[in-house]
């Protein structure tokens, strides 16, 4: 269990830096609309995931374990809101898209990033 809550950890804690980082470097860098977008994206990303871990969380409890459709029908809507978000977004051409893709990726690049580091360590654990 420990190298699981060790990724998990590193991957929430990344989430947040990645999403800050980009977000400055597009408010600094890129047009208003493309920042937008790179926050946008990123919050709906990084909500969404603390919130499927909080279903999770709650549905393995040992003395509350709850039905898996429970948990499908939370992850549908949710996934319905973000795409109703994402649609209100773009059509009302409040974000750029290529901004809000960018932003939708840093849950993706935080779990890449996790892995990498911890590929590496068993890598070069095992040659020592």
């Amino acid at each position: 269990m420990e190298i699981q809550q060790r990724l998990l950890k590193f991957v929430t804690h990344s989430n947040w830096i990645l999403f800050s980082v980009a977000s400055i470097v597009g408010l600094v860098l890129l047009p208003p609309d493309f920042a937008r977008g790179i926050i946008f994206g990123g919050l709906i990303v990084t909500i969404n995931f603390h919130l499927l871990y909080r279903t999770l969380k709650k549905a393995f409890r040992p003395f509350r374990l709850s039905s898996h459709r429970v948990v499908l029908a939370k992850y549908y809507i949710r996934f319905l809101i973000s795409g109703v978000i994402i649609f209100v977004l773009i059509s009302g051409h409040y974000v750029d898209p290529l901004g809000l893709i960018i932003g939708l990726s840093v849950v993706v690049a935080s779990i890449m990033l996790a892995t990498m580091c911890e590929l590496t360590k068993h890598i070069f654990k095992e040659a020592t």
